[in-house]
């Protein structure tokens, strides 16, 4: 069964004018049980995280911050969210319902968070929409909980996993990838274990030759017993942020592959969607939607 991580915490109240979509979190759900793709009980509502397992990653002092509202105005900024106390539980939902999507994978091969893919949260701060690094967490869980014994991270959001890079620098159990725009947010890129910058207005075949040459050379040299596969969909060409030129069909491509090759080689993996910025709220929901619908084609 596909099970799917959501909860009426993912979607908060911002300032009108925000660029931030918050209302995907809702919409993504209600199109995928509209069209049947998902029933009610493939979902599941996780509960917020317990603080042993989010300061396994995050700085105690950082995390007191975020939990009392401590956080200086330029640290506000920096995240691109104004502070409330709904974002920091819904940051902790969020968390937790990774570390349940990776055991879900574990039992059905895969599994997926409506949300998450928050990879510009680095262990002491945050940025980029990005408070608290939902990837990092839940690979930590599994590998503290032995679980696993090696972690792939497959990060191709338009935008480099620049807080992942650096909580895994010296992690030999966590291979961090990440494919992302040379030129694009962050500016100062940290360093994955294998990075592959792209220039801007790149389209689907030289994306996807990219892609299928580095990760088959991953999970073999690597031999990962878990992806969590970060699936942004700001790669798209209507991406008011992303600055390449992917068509839907061409992410959608991108997905199956990911998700075939994770398949094929018999890994649990783990989804979460990542960013998307496109001028239509129905092009980001397509886009992340058909990520579900991949899931299903190809696992149940």
């Amino acid at each position: 069964m596909l099970k799917v991580a959501w909860n009426n915490h993912y979607t908060i109240p911002l300032p009108e004018g925000h660029r931030f979509p918050m209302v995907k979190y809702d919409l993504i759900p209600e199109q995928l049980l509209y069209e049947g793709t998902i029933k009610e009980e493939n979902i599941f509502s996780p509960d917020r995280i317990p603080e042993s397992n989010l300061i396994a990653i995050h700085a105690k002092n950082y995390w007191e911050k975020l939990k009392y509202g401590r956080l200086t105005k330029e640290e506000i900024r920096k995240t691109g969210f104004p502070f409330s106390s709904e974002l920091i539980r819904r940051e902790r939902v969020i968390l937790q319902g990774t570390i349940d999507c990776a055991l879900f994978a574990m039992e059905f091969g895969i599994a997926m968070n409506v949300a998450g893919g928050t990879h510009h949260a680095f262990s002491d701060r945050g940025e980029g929409f990005c408070l608290l690094n939902d990837i990092a967490v839940a690979a930590k869980y599994l590998l503290e909980s032995n679980l696993v014994g090696k972690v792939l991270v497959v990060d191709l959001d338009v935008h480099q996993g620049n807080g992942t890079a650096d909580i895994f620098k010296k992690e030999d159990r966590v291979f961090t990838f990440s494919m992302h725009g040379m030129k694009n947010y962050p500016m100062k890129k940290e360093t994955s274990d294998l990075d592959v910058p792209l220039p801007d207005h790149i389209g689907d075949d030289t994306y996807l030759k990219l892609l299928t040459y580095y990760l088959p050379k991953l999970v073999q040299d690597e031999e990962p017993d878990f992806i969590f596969y970060q699936s942004g969909v700001d790669v798209l060409r209507t991406d008011k942020l992303g600055r390449l030129d992917l068509t839907m069909h061409g992410c959608k491509e991108r997905d199956q592959y990911v998700l075939q090759t994770c398949k094929t080689n018999k890994i649990p993996v783990a989804v979460s969607m990542g960013g998307g910025y496109s001028e239509k709220i129905s092009d980001i929901v397509e886009a992340h939607a058909n990520t579900f619908r991949l899931a299903n084609q190809i696992y149940f």
